[in-house]
């Protein structure tokens, strides 16, 4: 969770059909959230949502192998099609009436 002013933003863990292990998705998160905001040069309220995806992101890959094996040799196509499927996860149209 994001807070900022009056601002709030939730991201949930994204499912997998297995976890592994999960020592080290924290650190993991962390690394993909910095690492995301340093390589955006911004640290807006919107740059900090997408950062947060993106370390979830990562962190999901660490969670399913253990140690570092699922993250060495991970690619950047890999990280966007780990990123497209929490965008996939969470973003709906909707019509009020």
């Amino acid at each position: 969770m994001l807070f900022h002013n009056n601002q709030v933003f939730f991201a949930p863990a994204l499912p997998l059909e297995e976890v592994f292990d999960p020592t080290g998705a924290g650190d993991t998160f962390a690394g993909g959230f910095i690492g995301y905001l340093a390589h955006a040069r911004d640290i807006s309220f919107d740059s900090m949502k997408r950062g947060i995806i993106y370390g979830s992101a990562m962190a999901s890959f660490c969670v399913e192998k253990f140690g570092t094996e699922r993250i060495i040799g991970l690619t950047q196509e890999e990280v966007e099609e780990r990123v497209q499927e929490f965008i996939d996860l969470v973003q709906f149209d909707i019509t009020l009436v």
